[in-house]
């Protein structure tokens, strides 16, 4: 969606008031119009888009310095870079910050900027299109009025790095707009379009370009009907009220994350609780709990991993040069890749070899458009751009063939010889496989060099990781290309040399099937869940190896310890049973658990016996020993790719930073003589790999 709003954004002439000169400063433009109205356009130098960071601020001090003095009929403030508003704090000022008291201060100089903007004596308005998030959305709520650009989004996402709101927003938004609404945007971190900002108060006015002159003139000259708290608010911020809400705001966020995990929302709740009716009071407790947050290794992981999906992102490169997609197979994999990448902007056939599943691939396609894309009309092109191929004719036009029928080597390598003669020069050929070795798939050939691998994730509209797979042929270019490609459709490309399990699968596995070991020794499957719930996995082994399928979980588990033995859990004979009668997981409805509709039927008797720190030892260690294993390999180039990719496909503990950086944190002696003991205990399958010895 986000490449959506930047290409609509690409077109777009901004109303910048009159035309700025030359002016005494670096990110900032001042002029005045007719009316004596100042225009401060914001414009980061060297950057794509607005970010606040220390020099910025400072910058920012000395013109409302001027204003003050030089007192013009009114102020807008507007962004004259077309991708928005203010994208929020530059985030590289918060790594590696340890120290709470300097942290708090240099807050502090940011809070006197925002209070100096919010005290001007004169009517300040803030003109907004494209995105305002975080700081960004802090500095238009210190403005007397909020004029939105149809398609502007509003957000907060701090709680996505472990912070809550710290440019006195928790203050500002919760005496604005209803505090029950803007504290639940704020413990999300979702956006708002303009339209819902209008409706929640938030801003006064959405309008088009081509009204901006006009709109400004109105709030300045206070035409404009401003959004006003109403009684509610008054009410919902009585100090009572909020007892009664916040307890209850506290429940609901137990739900998604633990308090020992995820610290950020639960402070940003006592904050409100305990000052939501004294703004002086709260602004000051918002730097003391900002400051507090920000040097927790939570928060740090948590920037980190902001980082690491800023790297992956680099990874793809950019220039990318396909523009019509062609998938084999509409199941569940097939289906989804096609349905996303036409998502995307992307011309996509999809050919099977029965009808039934392209017409079931095209209605998940329209569940999956109706929650990600906002209007009518380009769900309507979203659905012309997937188009079902039922005789495979899209082959000779693809820039890209995604090969995703069933793991079978005879089938794919029967695929490609149908479809190799056909494919038009510069073509990619990839597959989609989990777990064939491409070395194999390659021999039947006749252009190996433009085979390679894009293993995407279940489900591929929420796992943001593709694996790109190369062998020893692959030509450097395609590949470059295919980078691109992924980059193109909105997800994270992970370069790895093809080796069995390739680099994911290969660390997953190992965990899946202790849990079945686990399940074997007779400990309780909720018991086994629970253990890498405590450790921070958003859902158990269990129920994991459910929602994946148990038959893809045997192939993998088979396809693995055909190639690496006895460093494997064995897979229990009553797994293959229970796959032999059909009993895959979610998709026939039974697996270890009961599933209707897709969801899991809560079954939550109280836990039989807590989880032992060993049972968590024995179901994550292994995942931070094959990463080291595929350092060592050099399947994978570097650790924080590693650590992005478990993170971006698998959903491993966020706050932990990964399963490397999980290591490095408890202390990589620490790990290896853990692993020992549980060798010493269990056998070989938890011996350290030799790759610790050099690991940094």
């Amino acid at each position: 969606m986000d490449s959506q709003i930047m290409n609509v954004l690409a077109g777009r002439v901004l109303e910048l008031g009159p035309a700025p000169e030359a002016g005494p400063y670096k990110h900032f433009k001042l002029t005045r119009d007719g009316d004596g109205i100042a225009w401060l356009l914001f414009d980061h130098e060297g950057a794509s888009a607005n970010t606040l960071n220390a020099e910025v601020l400072k910058e920012f001090d000395a013109v409302l310095a001027a204003l003050e003095s030089q007192r013009p009929t009114g102020l807008v403030i507007r962004s004259a870079k077309t991708s928005g508003f203010i994208a929020g704090a530059d985030v590289n000022e918060f790594r590696g910050a340890s120290d709470a008291r300097l942290v708090q201060a240099e807050i502090g100089r940011a809070h006197a900027v925002i209070d100096r903007l919010e005290a001007l004596r004169v009517p300040t308005v803030a003109v907004i299109h494209g995105f305002c998030l975080g700081g960004g959305l802090e500095v238009a709520l210190a403005c007397q009025s909020r004029i939105a650009i149809d398609g502007a989004r509003f957000g907060f996402p701090e709680v996505m790095l472990g912070l809550h709101p710290g440019l006195g927003g928790t203050a500002r938004f919760t005496q604005l707009v209803n505090p029950m609404q803007a504290m639940s945007l704020m413990l999300t971190g979702k956006t708002i379009d303009a339209r819902r900002a209008k409706s929640l108060g938030l801003v006064d006015a959405v309008t088009q370009e081509r009204h901006v002159r006009n709109a400004v003139k109105d709030a300045v000259f206070g035409r404009m009907k401003r959004a006003r708290p109403g009684p509610v608010n008054t009410l919902l911020n009585f100090g009572p009220v909020r007892g009664f809400l916040a307890s209850r705001m506290r429940s609901e966020a137990a739900k998604a994350a633990p308090q020992a995990h995820y610290p950020a929302p639960y402070a940003l709740i006592d904050l409100w609780e305990k000052y939501g009716s004294e703004k002086q009071a709260m602004l000051a407790a918002e730097k003391r709990s900002f400051a507090e947050l920000m040097v927790t290794p939570i928060a740090q992981s948590l920037i980190r991993v902001f980082f690491l999906r800023e790297q992956m992102k680099k990874l793809a490169g950019g220039g990318n040069r396909i523009a019509h997609v062609h998938v084999i197979g509409a199941g569940a994999m097939g289906g989804d890749i096609a349905a996303w990448c036409a998502g995307q902007d992307l011309r996509v056939t999809l050919s099977d070899m029965k009808p039934e599943p392209i017409a079931s691939a095209i209605k998940r396609a329209n569940d999956l458009y109706g929650k990600i894309i906002r209007k009518r009309t380009e769900v309507r092109d979203a659905h012309d751009r997937l188009i079902p191929d039922m005789d495979g004719e899209g082959v000779r036009n693809a820039d890209l063939i995604i090969e995703a029928v069933p793991e079978k080597l005879e089938l794919k390598q029967k695929v490609y010889a149908g479809i190799e003669p056909k494919m038009k020069p510069g073509a990619i050929l990839a597959t989609n496989t989990s777990s064939i070795p491409l070395q194999d798939l390659r021999a039947t050939l006749e252009k190996p060099a433009r085979l390679l691998g894009l293993h995407f994730f279940n489900p591929v509209s929420r796992l943001q990781l593709v694996e790109v797979v190369s062998h020893d042929g692959t030509d450097a270019e395609l590949l470059k290309q295919a980078l691109a490609f992924v980059g193109a459709i909105d997800r994270l490309p992970l370069p790895v040399k093809s080796s069995p399990g390739f680099l994911v699968n290969r660390a997953l596995t190992p965990y899946m099937l202790e849990a079945m070991l686990l399940l074997d020794e007779k400990v309780d499957k909720s018991v086994i869940d629970a253990a890498a719930k405590k450790f921070g996995m958003p859902m158990g082994p269990i129920e994991l190896a459910d929602q994946v399928g148990l038959d893809i979980c045997l192939d993998v588990g088979d396809m693995l310890r055909s190639k690496f033995g006895d460093l494997l859990p064995p897979t229990p004979a009553w797994l293959r049973e229970k796959v032999a009668k059909g009993e895959l997981g979610r998709k026939t409805g039974k697996g270890f658990y009961v599933w209707k509709d897709g969801k899991r039927e809560q079954t939550a008797p109280a836990l039989a016996t807590e989880p032992t720190q060993e049972m968590i030892d024995r179901l994550v260690l292994p995942m931070s020993n094959v990463c080291v294993a595929c350092l060592r390999e050099g399947i994978v180039e570097n650790a924080d790719v590693v650590d992005g990719a478990m993170i971006f496909g698998t959903g491993y503990a966020p706050f932990r930073g990964g399963p490397l950086n999980y290591a490095r944190t408890r202390g990589v002696e620490n790990v290896v003589s853990a692993l020992q003991a549980l060798e010493q205990k269990f056998g070989g399958r938890f011996a350290p790999d030799a790759g610790w010895e050099s690991f940094k």
